[in-house]
């Protein structure tokens, strides 16, 4: 695709300001949504600061050269809460969230020291086109379910379903006709223009609905205004208490928890990367190199767990505003980092953010994450699907990741994109003893 703005492209002030708030939005929802499903006390704007300083950390080690925000790891909730499931304590949960992050994070190195001594050949070879661009297109497809969901839903149960999705679907519609048809600088924020109108759809229905009693009517819960939280509870501050209460048994089981994930997340990595770079047209995986986005996702998950608690990873949601925006400047990563960071300690706003009904976020997500699996399959154009050997291949990854398949061994989870990527490297491999067709240029 056309890109507006490259890698190394720098937006003017303000516009960077606006597309940075874009960046923000797309991320928001997930990112803070992981401390929450966990509970225990964690502090969303504790997780929102994390991400930031986790990105540039990330940023840092790939050499500004990889535009990706780095959110809260959903892969990682069952360590999460396996670690405060069996600490004595919630200090020790907390000291056992950051123990697990570090292993999680040696993971990433450790695969980074073997990638810089033995190249990326290898992976290019296991995880070629007819592999990596139907995993892509899974990595949106499987978010699916949480789109909708989001679609049908706003900040009261009591809301009514119908308006829910009406207010999400205004907000796709706004979202699309920006993209579409805008021109110049509104062409370029889709995202904020859908959200603003949808946000203020559901704000006037909801002040219909306090004023005339009407429950279905109410969307945001102005409420959370009344009890605004200025400073974020960090996650380090949590844990130095707990230090002193754990033992060796406790540290086995948080590693037990973590290690097998990193290295399920890694699959994830690779096709993240993969995605990115044929957005951006040049192979991250080559240059900055593997290695480096490694450590860059690795220690930048480290940090984020320091400051909220949560592993970070490389967000689809991040790359989808990229391809739909056009914006691949690294600058505006950055600055999205730094105005999270911010915004954690800028109640009314973080608050604001917060407020966001789900079915506003529901439409918006309907495009970031159509964009993921598209881009995906954009990757299999240039596979021979004549071939059977790759139309095996692609068949397997898509069944297994539509169809949900994921594995659970004691407390070690095999995610539906993991699956299906294993999948598809064992079955491309099975069949590479056929004569390869050539693929389509």
């Amino acid at each position: 695709m056309k890109l507006a703005y490259n890698v190394k492209d720098k937006p003017k002030f303000g516009q960077l300001l606006i597309f940075a708030l874009q960046q923000l939005l797309a991320i928001m929802a997930a990112t803070i949504a992981v401390p929450n499903i966990i509970g225990n006390g964690m502090s969303p704007a504790a997780a929102l600061f994390g991400a930031g300083a986790g990105t540039i950390i990330y940023l840092l080690f790939t050499k500004f050269s990889s535009p990706v925000f780095l959110g809260s790891s959903f892969a990682f909730l069952g360590s999460m809460g396996a670690a405060f499931g069996g600490a004595a304590s919630v200090s020790v949960g907390y000291a056992g969230l950051l123990i697990g992050a570090i292993f999680a994070g040696l993971v990433y190195v450790l695969i980074a020291i073997i990638v810089k001594l033995v190249g990326v050949n290898w992976i290019n070879k296991l995880m070629p086109a007819v592999v990596i661009g139907p995993t892509v297109a899974i990595i949106g497809l499987s978010l699916a379910g949480n789109a909708i969901g989001d679609l049908q839903a706003a900040s009261f149960a009591t809301a009514n379903v119908y308006l829910c999705i009406l207010v999400g679907l205004v907000t796709l519609a706004v979202t699309m006709i920006c993209s579409v048809y805008g021109k110049g600088f509104i062409k370029m924020i889709p995202f904020v223009m859908g959200i603003v109108a949808g946000y203020a759809l559901a704000a006037i229905l909801t002040v219909i609905g306090d004023a005339t009693g009407n429950e279905a009517l109410r969307m945001i819960n102005f409420a959370a205004f009344e009890n605004m939280q200025w400073i974020p509870e960090f996650s380090f501050v949590k844990a130095f208490e707990g230090f002193k209460s754990i033992d060796g048994a406790y540290i086995a089981s948080i590693a037990v928890g973590y290690v097998p994930v990193a290295f399920v997340v890694f699959a994830e990595h690779i096709a993240d990367h993969k995605n990115i770079s044929s957005i951006i047209e040049s192979d991250l995986l080559e240059n900055p190199g593997l290695h480096r986005t490694l450590l860059g996702d690795g220690v930048g998950s480290m940090v984020g767990a320091f400051f909220g608690g949560c592993p970070n990873t490389t967000y689809g949601e991040s790359i989808g505003c990229v391809a739909i925006s056009g914006n691949a400047s690294v600058v505006t990563i950055l600055t999205t980092a730094i105005m999270a960071m911010l915004i954690s300690f800028v109640a009314p706003f973080s608050t604001f953010l917060a407020t966001i009904p789900r079915c506003v976020m529901g439409g918006v997500c309907m495009a970031l994450y159509g964009f993921i699996a598209v881009s995906g399959l954009k990757m299999v154009q240039k596979v021979d699907l004549e071939d059977n050997r790759n139309l095996f291949t692609v068949s397997v990854i898509l069944i297994a990741g539509i169809g949900g398949l994921s594995i659970t061994v004691g407390k070690v989870t095999l995610t539906t994109i993991a699956c299906a990527l294993i999948l598809g490297i064992l079955t491309n491999v099975m069949l590479s003893g056929k004569k390869k067709s050539e693929d389509k240029e």
